[in-house]
Protein backbone atom coordinates (compact mmCIF):
# COMPACT_ATOMS: atom_id res chain seq x y z
CA UNK A 1 0.00 0.00 0.00
CA UNK A 2 1.31 3.45 -0.76
CA UNK A 3 1.56 5.50 2.09
CA UNK A 4 2.57 8.59 0.22
CA UNK A 5 5.46 10.80 -0.14
CA UNK A 6 8.49 10.78 3.25
CA UNK A 7 8.28 13.91 4.65
CA UNK A 8 11.78 14.83 4.04
CA UNK A 9 11.34 14.43 0.28
CA UNK A 10 9.03 16.55 0.05
CA UNK A 11 10.77 19.28 1.95
CA UNK A 12 14.10 18.85 -0.71
CA UNK A 13 11.79 19.12 -3.04
CA UNK A 14 10.37 22.33 -1.52
CA UNK A 15 14.10 23.56 -1.20
CA UNK A 16 14.80 22.50 -4.51
CA UNK A 17 12.05 24.55 -6.03
CA UNK A 18 13.14 28.11 -3.91
CA UNK A 19 16.63 27.60 -4.89
CA UNK A 20 14.98 27.17 -8.83
CA UNK A 21 13.01 30.64 -8.51
CA UNK A 22 15.45 32.79 -6.87
CA UNK A 23 17.97 31.75 -10.30
CA UNK A 24 14.76 32.57 -12.23
CA UNK A 25 13.50 35.70 -10.78
CA UNK A 26 16.90 37.37 -10.04
CA UNK A 27 16.94 38.67 -13.73
CA UNK A 28 13.84 40.82 -12.87
CA UNK A 29 15.37 42.97 -9.84
CA UNK A 30 18.59 43.18 -11.88
CA UNK A 31 16.80 44.47 -14.65
CA UNK A 32 16.17 47.87 -14.10
CA UNK A 33 19.81 48.04 -13.44
CA UNK A 34 20.64 46.37 -16.28
CA UNK A 35 18.45 48.40 -18.53
CA UNK A 36 20.37 51.79 -17.56
CA UNK A 37 23.20 50.40 -17.60
CA UNK A 38 23.19 49.27 -21.12
CA UNK A 39 20.68 51.59 -22.08
CA UNK A 40 18.24 48.60 -23.12
CA UNK A 41 14.59 49.23 -24.37
CA UNK A 42 11.51 47.25 -22.27
CA UNK A 43 11.60 45.07 -25.97
CA UNK A 44 15.03 43.97 -25.94
CA UNK A 45 14.90 42.87 -22.14
CA UNK A 46 11.74 41.29 -22.51
CA UNK A 47 14.19 39.12 -25.08
CA UNK A 48 16.40 38.58 -22.57
CA UNK A 49 13.96 37.52 -20.32
CA UNK A 50 12.14 35.03 -23.03
CA UNK A 51 15.35 33.67 -24.44
CA UNK A 52 15.66 31.77 -21.02
CA UNK A 53 11.91 30.57 -22.04
CA UNK A 54 12.16 29.05 -25.31
CA UNK A 55 14.90 26.84 -24.80
CA UNK A 56 13.54 25.82 -21.46
CA UNK A 57 9.88 25.00 -23.39
CA UNK A 58 12.19 23.53 -26.34
CA UNK A 59 14.30 20.82 -23.72
CA UNK A 60 11.18 20.30 -21.68
CA UNK A 61 9.69 17.08 -23.60
CA UNK A 62 13.36 15.13 -23.37
CA UNK A 63 13.80 16.11 -19.68
CA UNK A 64 10.46 14.93 -18.99
CA UNK A 65 11.73 11.72 -20.63
CA UNK A 66 15.21 12.09 -18.63
CA UNK A 67 12.74 12.34 -15.44
CA UNK A 68 11.01 8.63 -16.30
CA UNK A 69 14.46 7.27 -17.60
CA UNK A 70 16.75 8.02 -14.86
CA UNK A 71 15.12 8.78 -11.98
CA UNK A 72 14.22 12.27 -10.21
CA UNK A 73 17.68 12.58 -8.61
CA UNK A 74 20.31 12.70 -10.97
CA UNK A 75 18.52 14.68 -13.00
CA UNK A 76 17.11 17.48 -10.37
CA UNK A 77 21.11 17.76 -9.37
CA UNK A 78 21.84 18.28 -13.21
CA UNK A 79 19.24 21.28 -12.76
CA UNK A 80 20.41 22.82 -9.70
CA UNK A 81 24.30 22.35 -10.43
CA UNK A 82 24.00 23.72 -14.12
CA UNK A 83 21.64 26.39 -13.50
CA UNK A 84 23.65 27.91 -10.68
CA UNK A 85 26.52 27.52 -12.90
CA UNK A 86 24.44 29.33 -15.98
CA UNK A 87 23.48 32.36 -13.92
CA UNK A 88 26.70 32.86 -12.41
CA UNK A 89 28.29 33.34 -15.97
CA UNK A 90 25.52 35.90 -16.45
CA UNK A 91 28.50 38.67 -14.49
CA UNK A 92 30.43 38.24 -18.20
CA UNK A 93 27.55 40.34 -19.43
CA UNK A 94 29.47 43.88 -20.20
CA UNK A 95 32.80 42.28 -20.75
CA UNK A 96 34.93 44.05 -23.59
CA UNK A 97 35.17 41.47 -27.03
CA UNK A 98 31.48 40.32 -26.31
CA UNK A 99 28.42 41.22 -27.38
CA UNK A 100 25.65 42.83 -24.70
CA UNK A 101 22.45 40.80 -26.47
CA UNK A 102 24.48 38.24 -27.32
CA UNK A 103 26.38 36.93 -24.28
CA UNK A 104 22.35 37.80 -21.95
CA UNK A 105 20.57 35.65 -25.05
CA UNK A 106 23.34 32.54 -25.14
CA UNK A 107 23.65 32.19 -21.14
CA UNK A 108 19.89 32.59 -21.21
CA UNK A 109 19.51 30.22 -23.34
CA UNK A 110 21.92 27.72 -21.50
CA UNK A 111 19.82 28.19 -18.24
CA UNK A 112 16.91 27.83 -20.32
CA UNK A 113 18.32 23.96 -20.56
CA UNK A 114 19.63 23.14 -17.37
CA UNK A 115 16.31 24.25 -16.15
CA UNK A 116 14.09 22.22 -18.35
CA UNK A 117 13.70 19.20 -16.24
CA UNK A 118 12.36 20.62 -13.29
CA UNK A 119 8.92 20.11 -12.90
CA UNK A 120 8.57 16.73 -15.10
CA UNK A 121 11.32 15.42 -12.59
CA UNK A 122 9.31 16.76 -9.50
CA UNK A 123 5.56 15.39 -11.13
CA UNK A 124 7.64 12.20 -11.75
CA UNK A 125 8.64 11.88 -7.88
CA UNK A 126 5.23 12.73 -7.02
CA UNK A 127 3.77 10.17 -9.04
CA UNK A 128 6.53 7.34 -7.67
CA UNK A 129 5.56 8.30 -4.25
CA UNK A 130 2.50 10.05 -3.40
CA UNK A 131 -1.22 8.15 -3.27
CA UNK A 132 -3.95 9.53 -5.14
CA UNK A 133 -6.00 11.87 -2.57
CA UNK A 134 -2.55 13.22 -1.25
CA UNK A 135 -0.86 14.47 -5.12
CA UNK A 136 -2.61 17.57 -5.57
CA UNK A 137 -1.87 18.52 -1.93
CA UNK A 138 2.12 17.21 -2.42
CA UNK A 139 2.18 19.03 -6.06
CA UNK A 140 0.87 22.06 -4.02
CA UNK A 141 3.37 22.40 -1.21
CA UNK A 142 6.49 21.66 -3.37
CA UNK A 143 4.96 24.21 -6.14
CA UNK A 144 5.15 26.43 -3.32
CA UNK A 145 8.59 26.87 -3.07
CA UNK A 146 8.35 29.18 -5.95
CA UNK A 147 6.59 31.73 -4.09
CA UNK A 148 9.51 31.87 -0.90
CA UNK A 149 12.40 31.57 -3.75
CA UNK A 150 10.33 34.51 -5.88
CA UNK A 151 9.91 36.31 -2.61
CA UNK A 152 13.28 36.01 -1.60
CA UNK A 153 14.49 37.32 -4.02
CA UNK A 154 14.04 40.87 -3.93
CA UNK A 155 14.69 41.20 -0.12
CA UNK A 156 17.83 39.46 -0.54
CA UNK A 157 18.69 41.15 -4.04
CA UNK A 158 17.99 44.98 -3.67
CA UNK A 159 19.89 45.12 -1.31
CA UNK A 160 22.95 43.79 -2.97
CA UNK A 161 22.07 45.45 -6.45
CA UNK A 162 21.94 48.70 -4.77
CA UNK A 163 25.55 48.57 -2.83
CA UNK A 164 27.50 46.63 -4.97
CA UNK A 165 25.58 46.45 -8.70
CA UNK A 166 22.99 43.55 -10.33
CA UNK A 167 26.28 41.11 -11.25
CA UNK A 168 26.78 40.57 -7.21
CA UNK A 169 22.92 39.41 -7.48
CA UNK A 170 23.60 36.88 -9.82
CA UNK A 171 26.85 35.03 -8.11
CA UNK A 172 24.55 34.96 -4.78
CA UNK A 173 21.77 33.20 -6.76
CA UNK A 174 24.73 31.32 -8.67
CA UNK A 175 26.61 30.05 -5.85
CA UNK A 176 23.15 28.85 -3.66
CA UNK A 177 22.02 26.77 -6.48
CA UNK A 178 25.78 24.91 -7.00
CA UNK A 179 25.72 24.25 -3.50
CA UNK A 180 21.96 22.72 -2.76
CA UNK A 181 22.47 21.18 -6.33
CA UNK A 182 24.72 18.86 -3.99
CA UNK A 183 23.06 18.26 -0.43
CA UNK A 184 19.80 17.14 -2.80
CA UNK A 185 22.09 14.92 -4.63
CA UNK A 186 23.92 13.32 -1.34
CA UNK A 187 20.39 13.18 0.72
CA UNK A 188 17.19 11.95 -2.14
CA UNK A 189 16.36 8.95 -3.20
CA UNK A 190 14.32 8.01 -5.79
CA UNK A 191 11.30 5.31 -5.23
CA UNK A 192 12.30 2.95 -8.25
CA UNK A 193 16.47 3.68 -7.87
CA UNK A 194 16.75 -0.03 -8.19
CA UNK A 195 14.19 -1.01 -10.64
CA UNK A 196 15.93 -1.42 -13.56
CA UNK A 197 15.54 1.12 -16.63
CA UNK A 198 12.29 2.67 -17.44
CA UNK A 199 10.42 1.17 -20.42
CA UNK A 200 10.12 3.34 -23.54
CA UNK A 201 7.94 6.20 -23.55
CA UNK A 202 5.12 6.22 -25.83
CA UNK A 203 5.32 9.24 -27.77
CA UNK A 204 2.65 8.38 -30.18
CA UNK A 205 -0.31 7.67 -27.53
CA UNK A 206 0.88 10.52 -25.52
CA UNK A 207 0.72 12.88 -28.24
CA UNK A 208 -2.37 12.21 -29.66
CA UNK A 209 -3.82 11.60 -26.21
CA UNK A 210 -7.24 14.50 -26.64
CA UNK A 211 -6.86 15.18 -22.71
CA UNK A 212 -3.38 15.66 -22.84
CA UNK A 213 -3.48 18.09 -25.40
CA UNK A 214 -6.32 20.06 -24.26
CA UNK A 215 -3.97 20.33 -20.91
CA UNK A 216 -1.54 21.34 -22.73
CA UNK A 217 -3.54 24.03 -24.26
CA UNK A 218 -4.75 25.03 -21.26
CA UNK A 219 -1.29 25.26 -19.60
CA UNK A 220 0.06 27.60 -22.50
CA UNK A 221 -2.76 29.85 -21.36
CA UNK A 222 -2.17 30.05 -17.50
CA UNK A 223 1.78 30.47 -18.26
CA UNK A 224 1.03 33.69 -20.12
CA UNK A 225 -1.08 34.75 -17.46
CA UNK A 226 1.84 33.89 -14.56
CA UNK A 227 5.40 34.84 -16.51
CA UNK A 228 3.57 38.51 -17.09
CA UNK A 229 3.93 38.66 -13.20
CA UNK A 230 7.51 36.73 -12.96
CA UNK A 231 8.97 39.23 -15.15
CA UNK A 232 7.28 42.81 -15.11
CA UNK A 233 5.62 43.50 -11.66
CA UNK A 234 9.15 44.70 -10.03
CA UNK A 235 9.33 46.74 -13.27
CA UNK A 236 5.57 47.71 -13.47
CA UNK A 237 5.28 48.55 -10.36
CA UNK A 238 8.39 51.00 -9.97
CA UNK A 239 8.23 52.28 -13.46
CA UNK A 240 4.53 52.29 -14.17
CA UNK A 241 3.51 53.04 -11.00
CA UNK A 242 6.15 55.07 -9.96
CA UNK A 243 6.60 53.42 -6.37
CA UNK A 244 10.05 53.95 -4.70
CA UNK A 245 12.09 50.70 -5.69
CA UNK A 246 12.00 49.77 -1.60
CA UNK A 247 8.04 49.85 -2.14
CA UNK A 248 8.26 48.02 -5.40
CA UNK A 249 10.58 45.51 -3.58
CA UNK A 250 8.15 45.09 -1.11
CA UNK A 251 5.08 44.56 -3.01
CA UNK A 252 6.81 42.02 -5.35
CA UNK A 253 7.51 40.31 -1.88
CA UNK A 254 3.69 40.25 -1.27
CA UNK A 255 3.18 38.96 -4.60
CA UNK A 256 5.20 36.09 -3.97
CA UNK A 257 4.06 35.55 -0.28
CA UNK A 258 0.48 35.03 -1.25
CA UNK A 259 2.06 32.33 -3.98
CA UNK A 260 3.58 31.05 -1.57
CA UNK A 261 0.68 31.01 1.09
CA UNK A 262 -2.21 30.08 -1.41
CA UNK A 263 -0.61 26.93 -3.46
CA UNK A 264 -0.84 24.16 -0.46
CA UNK A 265 -4.55 25.48 0.61
CA UNK A 266 -5.07 25.23 -3.69
CA UNK A 267 -4.18 21.87 -3.72
CA UNK A 268 -5.67 20.43 -0.50
CA UNK A 269 -8.96 22.16 -2.04
CA UNK A 270 -8.21 20.37 -5.12
CA UNK A 271 -8.05 16.96 -3.13
CA UNK A 272 -10.78 17.80 -0.75
CA UNK A 273 -12.87 18.31 -4.25
CA UNK A 274 -11.88 15.10 -5.58
CA UNK A 275 -13.20 13.01 -2.59
CA UNK A 276 -16.37 14.54 -2.39
CA UNK A 277 -17.14 14.81 -6.28
CA UNK A 278 -14.81 12.21 -7.82
CA UNK A 279 -11.00 12.79 -9.49
CA UNK A 280 -12.32 14.44 -12.55
CA UNK A 281 -14.88 16.86 -11.21
CA UNK A 282 -12.61 17.41 -8.53
CA UNK A 283 -9.83 18.86 -10.34
CA UNK A 284 -12.35 20.75 -13.16
CA UNK A 285 -13.67 22.36 -10.41
CA UNK A 286 -10.79 23.66 -8.56
CA UNK A 287 -9.24 24.41 -12.11
CA UNK A 288 -11.92 26.52 -13.17
CA UNK A 289 -12.70 28.29 -10.00
CA UNK A 290 -9.41 29.27 -9.61
CA UNK A 291 -8.21 30.82 -12.85
CA UNK A 292 -12.14 32.52 -13.32
CA UNK A 293 -10.95 34.05 -10.02
CA UNK A 294 -7.51 35.45 -11.21
CA UNK A 295 -8.71 36.75 -14.55
CA UNK A 296 -11.32 38.80 -12.68
CA UNK A 297 -8.88 39.97 -10.07
CA UNK A 298 -6.36 40.91 -12.63
CA UNK A 299 -8.53 42.90 -14.97
CA UNK A 300 -9.85 45.00 -11.79
CA UNK A 301 -6.63 45.42 -10.27
CA UNK A 302 -4.75 47.03 -13.34
CA UNK A 303 -7.73 49.33 -13.81
CA UNK A 304 -7.01 51.00 -10.63
CA UNK A 305 -5.24 53.90 -9.69
CA UNK A 306 -5.28 53.57 -6.18
CA UNK A 307 -2.02 51.78 -5.42
CA UNK A 308 -2.92 49.58 -2.44
CA UNK A 309 -6.11 48.07 -3.46
CA UNK A 310 -4.30 46.90 -7.07
CA UNK A 311 -1.45 45.66 -5.20
CA UNK A 312 -4.22 43.53 -2.88
CA UNK A 313 -5.69 41.89 -6.28
CA UNK A 314 -3.11 41.97 -8.46
CA UNK A 315 -1.06 39.54 -5.49
CA UNK A 316 -4.40 37.26 -5.21
CA UNK A 317 -4.78 37.38 -8.93
CA UNK A 318 -1.42 35.33 -8.90
CA UNK A 319 -1.97 33.21 -5.76
CA UNK A 320 -4.93 32.04 -7.23
CA UNK A 321 -3.29 31.32 -10.66
CA UNK A 322 -0.84 29.09 -8.86
CA UNK A 323 -3.76 27.61 -7.03
CA UNK A 324 -4.80 26.13 -10.66
CA UNK A 325 -1.34 25.50 -11.47
CA UNK A 326 -1.62 22.60 -9.37
CA UNK A 327 -4.04 20.88 -10.66
CA UNK A 328 -2.95 20.42 -14.32
CA UNK A 329 0.38 18.64 -12.71
CA UNK A 330 -1.84 15.71 -10.86
CA UNK A 331 -4.18 16.05 -13.79
CA UNK A 332 -1.00 14.51 -15.95
CA UNK A 333 -0.21 12.16 -13.12
CA UNK A 334 -3.32 10.63 -13.33
CA UNK A 335 -3.24 9.63 -16.77
CA UNK A 336 -0.29 8.88 -17.56
CA UNK A 337 0.91 7.37 -14.62
CA UNK A 338 4.65 5.29 -15.14
CA UNK A 339 5.23 8.05 -17.82
CA UNK A 340 4.26 11.10 -15.84
CA UNK A 341 7.67 12.63 -16.77
CA UNK A 342 7.21 12.66 -20.49
CA UNK A 343 3.45 13.65 -20.42
CA UNK A 344 4.61 16.43 -17.44
CA UNK A 345 7.54 17.58 -20.30
CA UNK A 346 4.83 18.02 -22.92
CA UNK A 347 2.49 19.84 -20.82
CA UNK A 348 5.14 22.18 -19.69
CA UNK A 349 6.51 22.69 -23.10
CA UNK A 350 3.62 24.05 -24.25
CA UNK A 351 3.21 25.77 -21.66
CA UNK A 352 6.78 27.49 -21.14
CA UNK A 353 5.69 28.43 -25.18
CA UNK A 354 3.11 30.65 -24.02
CA UNK A 355 5.36 31.79 -21.20
CA UNK A 356 7.83 32.95 -23.63
CA UNK A 357 5.77 34.91 -25.84
CA UNK A 358 4.20 37.09 -22.48
CA UNK A 359 7.25 38.98 -22.11
CA UNK A 360 7.99 40.06 -25.02
CA UNK A 361 4.02 40.54 -26.23
CA UNK A 362 3.23 42.85 -23.16
CA UNK A 363 5.39 45.44 -23.72
CA UNK A 364 4.33 45.09 -27.20
CA UNK A 365 0.99 45.47 -26.04
CA UNK A 366 1.60 48.73 -23.13
CA UNK A 367 3.96 50.90 -25.39
CA UNK A 368 0.63 51.08 -28.18
CA UNK A 369 -2.33 50.82 -25.51
CA UNK A 370 -0.89 51.13 -22.11
CA UNK A 371 -0.04 48.70 -19.37
CA UNK A 372 -3.28 48.23 -18.22
CA UNK A 373 -4.13 46.47 -21.60
CA UNK A 374 -0.87 44.64 -21.52
CA UNK A 375 -2.62 42.80 -18.33
CA UNK A 376 -6.06 42.71 -19.37
CA UNK A 377 -4.65 40.57 -22.15
CA UNK A 378 -3.21 38.40 -19.23
CA UNK A 379 -7.10 37.89 -17.65
CA UNK A 380 -8.36 37.03 -21.13
CA UNK A 381 -5.84 34.38 -21.44
CA UNK A 382 -6.60 33.37 -18.39
CA UNK A 383 -10.09 32.83 -19.04
CA UNK A 384 -9.29 30.94 -22.40
CA UNK A 385 -7.48 28.03 -19.30
CA UNK A 386 -11.15 27.99 -18.22
CA UNK A 387 -12.96 27.31 -21.02
CA UNK A 388 -10.63 23.85 -22.02
CA UNK A 389 -11.32 22.39 -19.08
CA UNK A 390 -14.57 22.57 -20.02
CA UNK A 391 -14.56 19.54 -22.60
CA UNK A 392 -11.17 17.67 -20.65
CA UNK A 393 -11.47 14.40 -18.54
CA UNK A 394 -8.14 14.12 -16.78
CA UNK A 395 -8.71 11.11 -15.33
CA UNK A 396 -9.33 7.22 -17.35
CA UNK A 397 -12.44 6.17 -15.91
CA UNK A 398 -10.96 2.66 -16.75
CA UNK A 399 -7.89 2.72 -15.45
CA UNK A 400 -6.44 2.24 -11.81
CA UNK A 401 -4.23 4.06 -9.67
CA UNK A 402 -0.45 3.75 -11.15
CA UNK A 403 0.82 3.59 -7.82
Amino acid sequence: MNRGMPAGMIALMFLLVVVAYLDRTVVSIAAPSIMKEFRLTETEMGTVFSAFLFSYALLMIPGGRFSDRFGPRRVLTFMAVGSGIAVGLLVLVGTPGLGIMATFVVLRILFGVTQAPTFPAINKANAEWSAPHQRSFVQGVVASGAGLGSALSPILCVPLVNRFGWRSAFLLAGTVSVLFGLVWYMLARDKNEHSGPAPRADWKALLRNRNLMLLTIGFTALDYFEYIFFYWTFYYFGEIRKLPAAESAAYTTALYVTWLVLTPLGGKTSDWLSARYGRTNGLRMAAMGFLSLSAVMLFFGAGMEETMPAVILICLSFGFASCADVNFWAATIEYAGTQAGAAGGIMNAGGNLGGAIAPILTPVIAAKYGWAAGLYVGSLMAMVGVVVWIWMKPVRPDAPPQY
